[in-house]
């Protein structure tokens, strides 16, 4: 009997990934991978719905995510980590979908017209943009996978893919199993500055920074606005600091927060202690990624490979939606 089939991706945007990235997503990937059949994704089609103006660094981005990929621990011989467009059956599959997939459908999904104005200065007013949750949806059926890890954010969207496939099955007979988010426990880590953490606000922790570099990004974190001196009490629940020590310090928590609140430890100190956690915590991820950097070739080699496992599923299933369609 075979394991339960998982698919999950991220766009290459510019940048290395970021400790956001890593505990929203790929901790679970790397757990996910050795108790099920995992695809990865590494999705450039679905980058060019918003940056398809831009595409001069979009096969470097692709490199370094699949290096982010490999250093946060993802496993060549144990899930499959493959480019999007490396897989042509995803395409043949997003346009026979879009025959059948009523505009209505796109037009309610909540994040199109939220993103919409959110990158209001982009021109993203366009086909692939609106239906981009029908290849998103073709990228998940090709391989009939069974669970899709997303946040609750991004129910919406596996639901939109059971109607394809509710609809497809109805028209030409039953050829995609339903699939099914999978909601895996992500510890959310806010950005240097309080607000989320992302690429585009220039506040992130990349997962493989050096230690000098977590330095200054944990220097520059904000803490409690209403503790002057050392000697104030604190509280934790509004410090940055203290968001990242509940992920990288649970051992020591209580102690800390205690500390903190009767104005036993400054700011600077309680920086410090974290500054040197996540230095230890990272150091396999930066010594994986030094390894990958000095192999571009084997980087290729497990893309290449990648791919062809992809392929031979992405193949048999499109063998089955032409003969059920009848082309």
């Amino acid at each position: 009997m075979r394991k339960g089939r998982i698919l999950s991706g991220m766009r290459p945007t510019a940048g290395r990934l970021h400790l956001g990235n890593y505990h929203g997503a790929l901790e679970n990937w790397v757990r996910l991978q050795d108790e099920y059949e995992c695809f990865f994704m590494i999705a450039d089609w679905h980058a060019l719905s918003t940056m398809y103006q831009d595409t001069a660094r979009l096969r470097e981005n692709v490199r370094e995510l699949a290096i982010d990929y490999l250093s946060a621990g993802l496993d060549p011989e144990k899930c499959v980590i493959f480019v999007q467009s490396h897989v042509k059956e995803h395409a043949e599959l997003h346009l026979l979908f879009s025959m059948l997939v009523p505009l209505g459908w796109l037009e309610r999904v909540p994040t199109y017209k939220e993103q919409l104005r959110e990158l209001e200065e982009r021109e993203i007013a366009t086909y692939g943009f609106l239906g981009y949750p029908v290849l998103q949806a073709a990228d998940i059926t090709i391989y009939k996978a069974d669970l899709v890890p997303v946040g609750k954010d991004q129910e919406s969207h596996i639901e939109l893919t059971r109607e394809i496939v509710r609809r497809f099955n109805a028209l030409y007979g039953p050829v995609f199993p339903e699939p099914q988010a999978l909601f895996t426990e992500a510890r959310a880590l806010p950005g240097i500055d309080g607000r989320k953490m992302s690429k585009s606000y220039e506040n992130f922790i990349a997962m493989a920074a050096g230690e000098d570099e977590i330095r200054q990004r944990v220097q520059a974190m904000v803490t409690d606005p209403a503790r002057i001196r050392k000697s104030d009490p604190g509280h934790p629940e509004v410090c940055t600091v203290y968001a990242f020590h509940r992920v990288y310090s649970p051992e020591g928590l209580l102690e800390i927060e205690e500390a903190c609140r009767g104005g036993r430890v400054g700011c600077v100190e309680c920086k410090r202690s974290l500054a040197a956690r996540l230095a230890a915590a990272l150091a396999p991820i930066r010594a994986r990624r030094a390894e990958w950097e000095a192999s571009p070739r084997l980087v290729d080699e497990v893309l290449a490979a990648g791919a062809e496992r992809a392929r031979a599923v992405a193949r048999a299933t499109m063998e089955e939606v032409r003969a059920a369609i009848g082309i």
